[in-house]
């Protein structure tokens, strides 16, 4: 039976909040460790701490921080808003471990207040999560799109706008546009970085420093190698406001990833009586009764982890928004959802890398069909007989059912000027051709 490492905070916390049995995240627990293990061995540098004891708690820290202990850790993420509970969790397991002489809030604790800790684990969490799993995610999902679009340069298409035919495209200038958008996404992430990077650390209970050596804060992220100075220690504590910017910036990128994987699926849609100008990769049978039957399976389970991340940044925004005066009390839900938000951006953005796109094949015979297909090709006469004509013709070769060369002949285009509008590679390169 594992030793139990806690004291009565948590004991109590435990039964207090038996809200949904699932626990902080793991990576805020590892980040607490962490700080607290800087935060000895800056308050033994302080001379506030003796040394031997110090560096006790430290190597208990440093421990926590690995997830040698995550088991001891068995808080409700749905607590106490200011995640005061896990932070007396933690200090209760560090003192435990560091041994004889250590006590909770006395030494583990010194400098500290549970208002400007956790929130800076759950800061640094969010930032080394997006900036280790997300950014690299993000970069190779848009190094499959960037490859496809290249590779599919040259192959011409139906363009479509408000799902109509419109004027011929490359499926290579789509792959390069949903290259943009991950890119574009990547970016915006990034950005928002250097605002959750400043944490409220050395504000303690309301900002005001109190109980805290003036040079805790910065020797404490000076141990962590990361974190910066708050603009200003009432903004840093009062307001989640870095966290909600880093979550609007996911949902971005979850209607980003909508958008590309809805493409996917209809361009992958048939094979014969769908769009049908794309081959998705085979991963699995698509029926348990319909035989030979293939589903856009990936594409399926990035529209699904979108609709969570949206989801979840209504949480955020609802939690950023509630804060009141010296302190925001909805940390421990601002946390679950946004880590879990980067979790699965991370996961999906790469599944749909690896399994889907750097997989895709064109439909040549679907492409030129819809590319020879759509009426909306007709604009490139314009410039020679005009809006008027070139619509009559339209109209004509849509209740004919001819096609727009045969129509404009037989309503007196000449060959050689059909020759001139209607090369479908041209019409694709818009003004570079």
């Amino acid at each position: 039976m594992t030793e139990t490492l806690w004291g009565g905070e948590t004991a109590k916390a435990v039964d207090n909040f038996p809200v949904s049995g699932e626990r902080v995240p793991a990576s805020v627990i590892h980040w607490l460790g962490r700080i607290k293990a800087a935060g000895a061995r800056a308050n033994a540098e302080l001379d506030l701490l003796d040394a031997g004891l110090a560096e006790r708690i430290a190597a208990a820290g440093d421990a926590v921080a690995a997830g040698d202990h995550d088991d001891q850790f068995p808080i409700d993420v749905f607590q106490t808003g200011s995640g005061t509970s896990s932070n007396m969790n933690a200090n209760e397991v560090i003192a435990a471990l560091a041994g004889e002489g250590a006590h909770p809030n006395d030494h583990v604790n010194l400098g500290q207040s549970s208002n400007d800790v956790f929130p800076s684990a759950v800061h640094l969490a969010a930032h080394d999560e997006a900036t280790r799993a997300l950014l690299p995610a993000l970069e190779r999902l848009e190094q499959a799109f960037a490859a496809k679009a290249e590779a599919f340069a040259d192959i011409v298409k139906a363009g479509r706008t408000h799902l109509m035919d419109a004027v011929p495209v490359t499926l290579g200038q789509e792959f390069g546009g949903y290259a943009a958008q991950v890119r574009l996404g990547g970016h915006r992430v990034r950005d928002a970085l250097p605002r959750v990077a400043q944490i409220p650390l050395g504000g303690t209970a309301t900002g005001t420093r109190l109980n805290t050596h003036p040079d805790f804060a910065e020797r404490v992220r000076g141990l962590l190698g990361v974190g910066a100075p708050p603009e200003d220690p009432f903004e840093a504590q009062a307001n989640r406001d870095a966290l909600v910017e880093l979550s609007g910036a996911l949902k971005v990128v979850a209607v980003s990833l909508t958008k590309i994987a809805g493409d996917l699926a209809l361009m992958g849609s048939g094979p014969r009586a769908g769009i049908g100008e794309l081959y998705l990769p085979e991963l699995q049978k698509g029926s348990s009764i319909m035989p030979g039957k293939v589903n856009p399976v990936i594409p399926e389970v990035v529209l699904q982890v979108a609709a969570q991340v949206i989801g979840n940044d209504t949480a955020i925004t609802v939690g950023g928004l509630q804060g009141q005066f010296e302190l925001n009390v909805r940390i421990p839900l601002i946390a679950r959802n946004l880590l879990g938000s980067i979790a699965l951006l991370a996961s999906a953005s790469t599944l749909l890398a690896e399994k889907c796109v750097e997989g895709i094949e064109p439909n040549l015979e679907g492409c030129e069909r819809s590319a020879e297909g759509t009426l909306a090709v007709a604009t490139a006469l314009n410039p020679y007989i005009g809006y008027d004509k070139a619509s009559e013709i339209v109209k004509a070769a849509s209740a004919s059912g001819g096609t727009l060369r045969e129509t404009a002949r037989e309503q007196g285009v000449d060959d050689e000027t059909l020759d001139k509008a209607l090369d479908l590679r041209k019409i694709a390169a818009g003004s570079k051709g």
